[in-house]
């Protein structure tokens, strides 16, 4: 028997919908494997069945298997198989892939409703399984900041199968990359399995949106998919906020602009607060970057999970700074925030007064269009289409 041996995943009494593995590489005798799993009478030999192929997919044909299943489902028991026998060393290619399930099949488009997306952390699927049913605009598999440095190719790996078979309710399915040639070989895992938006952390330059955006194109050319993937960058230091602008116009493929304040905070010196009074300069930055490139601006995240009054403020605040959506990191604040964000009544009264003028000046063939005796700006009838859209959507 071979001494290479490689361990995956997460064991212990507080882990659940997960599971461990240590795979041994063996000369011949094909594959033993040792299982522990309180589902042992319903599922056992379905797990057996499931660790032999995976491994046989692999190309691994003898090893001994050591498997602590804490109700893991299928993808996560594939998923962590996968990454030990890449820690072993072996090429197994693109992997051993679940099949698409047909509800992670769905497009987005460029301009939809960005309020609320939650943040995930990527290697512990149990976050994950459930966080449609919260209805977030949008969820964020993280693979940067909230995954320690031991495990990001575990996560790489458990992001690619969640993107495949995870029920996200039509919620934007994102994912947030690391920095510099990591993030790029990230790609590589998330691309071709029907993400929407690729979040890029730290960016302080044009240039490194660009690297992403042509790479992504090059893996989205290589198996022929014929979608777009859009980009978030994330401004996050003085020098991103100072060049805001011409990272939001970097790539057409960038649909909005959003800022990470613990770290922009960090960068400046100085402590975040609540009042925001250190952060408000580049939270105006990347509003006024967003929209003179044509993008949506999207605020930080609200740390307090338990604060649903500071946070409810601190949407109002972002809304009345022209911000369209919030980062949050609990499913508590979604509710929070879509109703801050939603039109009030004098607001959604106005938007259909204006959008009211604009069809009736097109049925007149008008070019101009006007409200009582105010001309109405093109950007001023679309704002208020948007409202009147947004108002519709939470009727």
């Amino acid at each position: 028997m071979s001494a290479a041996f490689a361990e995956a995943g997460r064991r212990g009494s507080d882990v659940r919908s997960d599971c461990w593995v240590k795979i041994a590489l063996a000369d011949s005798g094909g594959i033993v494997l040792n299982l522990k799993t309180k589902v042992e009478p319903m599922y056992g030999d379905s797990l057996r069945t499931l660790v032999r192929d995976e491994l046989a997919g692999l190309g691994v044909q003898s090893a001994q298997v050591e498997l602590e299943d804490a109700g893991a489902l299928p993808f996560v028991v594939m998923a962590r198989i996968e990454a030990a026998v890449r820690r072993l060393g072996l090429d197994v290619g693109d992997g051993y892939l679940p099949e698409f399930e047909r509800w992670s099949q769905y497009p987005t488009q460029r301009d939809r409703f960005r309020r609320s997306r939650l943040y995930l952390p990527g290697n512990e699927p149990k976050f994950a399984l459930n966080a449609g049913l919260h209805g977030p605009d949008g969820v964020i598999l993280d693979l940067e900041d909230s995954v320690a440095p031991a495990v990001k190719d575990e996560a790489r790996v458990m992001v690619r199968n969640a993107l495949r078979v995870i029920d996200f309710k039509g919620a934007e399915r994102m994912v947030r990359i690391n920095q510099g040639e990591r993030g790029l070989e990230d790609l590589e895992f998330v691309v071709p399995h029907n993400v929407h938006v690729i979040l890029i952390p730290k960016v302080e330059d044009k240039d490194e949106v660009r690297e992403v955006d042509e790479r992504v194109g090059e893996i989205l050319k290589r198996h022929d998919i014929d979608r777009p993937v859009y980009l978030m960058p994330i401004v996050e230091s003085a020098l991103g906020a100072i060049k805001a602008y011409k990272i939001a116009k970097a790539s057409p493929n960038v649909c909005a602009l959003t800022i990470g304040l613990e770290d922009y905070t960090a960068d400046i010196g100085v402590p975040r607060t609540n009042e925001g009074r250190e952060s408000f300069w580049a939270r105006c930055q990347v509003v006024n970057a967003a929209r003179a490139a044509g993008v949506q601006p999207i605020d930080t995240v609200f740390s307090d999970v338990a604060d649903m009054d500071g946070l409810r403020a601190s949407v109002l605040e972002a809304k009345g700074l022209g911000f369209d959506g919030k980062g949050c990191i609990h499913p508590r604040q979604i509710k929070v925030i879509h109703e801050a964000f939603a039109p009030t009544p004098a607001e959604l009264d106005k938007a259909r007064q204006i959008v009211a003028a604009f069809e009736e000046a097109q049925a007149k063939g008008l070019a101009a269009v006007s409200l009582g005796s105010k001309m109405i700006d093109p950007p001023v009838v679309k704002r208020a289409q948007r409202v009147v859209k947004l108002a519709e959507a939470l009727s």
